[in-house]
């Protein structure tokens, strides 16, 4: 029992590292049917429109209140364990978040080793500090434009992004900007260190919505590939949001 709770405190880290550089296509977002007129642009261009626009809006966005259903399923040794959460979340600005859970089930374990460390992250991403070395920055990354192409919200750019120091908050991958507002659609990527000895393989899809002016989260998809030969598969989708 107790190497049982070491992996699983294990796995439940790794998760929570993967998820708190969330600054996570959601079923109910419209299908790109044509591809939207983007104009060129360096990718230094696009990183600076990126960031005086992500400044602005967050500077414009004073409260919001939001749902969220997590969802754990882990399939491997020594036995499978599911888990699921519905919480309200309240944001106020700059930096405050408060978290109601408001429905349980599953693995208590679970619920209290990886939601509970999730929320607990996310408190301390929020503050300035966390957010200035984890934001999408010429500071932590390194940029390669790589193209454009359709999206639910008429066309974006598709930036290669790679950490310019190993840290588990940052990650490797590819992210779309959309052309018309510059803030990030989409990300997907792997941790740009992997947090635990016992994840092999890590890989996070986060899909971003337009509310209003803002771009808040939509979905996030993340598959860990346990060394003992398991996977995990934790799911949020983002709902209900309401701004104050």
């Amino acid at each position: 029992m107790t190497a049982q709770m070491n992996r699983l405190r294990h796995l439940s880290l790794a998760l929570f590292f993967l998820l708190t550089p969330a600054v996570f296509a959601s079923d109910a977002m419209p299908v790109p049917t044509s591809v939207a007129f983007v104009p060129r642009m360096s990718a230094e261009e696009i990183v600076e429109r990126l960031r005086t626009s992500n400044e602005q809006r967050a500077a414009a966005l004073r409260a919001y209140d939001g749902t969220r259903t997590y969802s754990l399923s882990y399939r491997g040794f020594p036995s499978n364990h599911d888990a699921a959460e519905e919480v309200v979340v309240h944001y106020t600005a700059p930096g405050s978040k408060s978290f109601e859970v408001v429905a349980e089930q599953g693995s208590k374990m679970l619920r209290s080793k990886v939601f509970a460390k999730l929320l607990e992250g996310e408190r301390e991403a929020a503050h300035a500090e966390n957010q200035r070395q984890t934001a999408l920055t010429e500071e932590n990354y390194a940029f390669t434009l790589i193209g454009q192409q359709p999206s639910p919200y008429g066309g974006c750019y598709r930036l290669g992004v790679e950490p310019r120091h190993e840290s588990k908050f940052l990650y490797r991958g590819e992210i779309c900007v959309n052309a018309k507002d510059f803030a990030v659609e989409s990300i997907d990527a792997e941790p740009a260190k992997n947090p635990s000895f016992w994840i092999k393989k890590t890989r996070i899809e986060h899909r971003y919505q337009k509310i209003g002016e803002f771009w808040l989260p939509a979905s996030n998809k993340t598959v860990s590939n346990v060394r003992l030969g398991g996977s995990a598969t934790l799911s949020i989708s983002y709902s209900a949001y309401s701004l104050r």
